[in-house]
């Protein structure tokens, strides 16, 4: 017999819960931080954004700078008031999605990345 067997199902059950608790936040911080640029892509730019539009020939997006001066630009000519953290997220997720260029120097992938607050 093992200790945990030796518990009643109540008490097993109690001493479970606090690592339950820890592995979902961690996983729903993760969850969070992966879609907060997806969220606000899809609300606010996928309507006249389209995937032929990171895919084009003339695309202005080479790098990192150039990937978040045109969020920060159609964010501003929207009047969205994005904070620098969400031009961050969206810029994220169309890199992950579409461009696929090297993460900047000091840079931590998404997974890793805090949850941005909600407003």
């Amino acid at each position: 017999m093992t200790f945990t067997t030796a518990l009643s199902p109540a008490r097993r059950l109690r001493l479970r819960l606090p690592l339950l608790a820890v592995c979902c936040s961690v996983g729903l911080s993760a969850a969070w931080a992966q879609s907060r640029g997806e969220l606000l892509y899809g609300t606010h730019c996928l309507a006249c954004h389209n995937t032929e539009m990171h895919w084009r020939d003339k695309k202005q997006v080479t790098d990192w700078p150039s990937l978040r001066a045109q969020v920060r630009r159609w964010q501003a000519a929207d009047q969205l008031a994005w904070s620098d953290d969400d031009i961050e997220q969206v810029a994220r997720h169309l890199n992950e999605l579409f461009y696929r260029l090297p993460l900047p120097a000091g840079a931590r992938p998404m997974a890793m990345s805090a949850p941005a607050r909600p407003r």
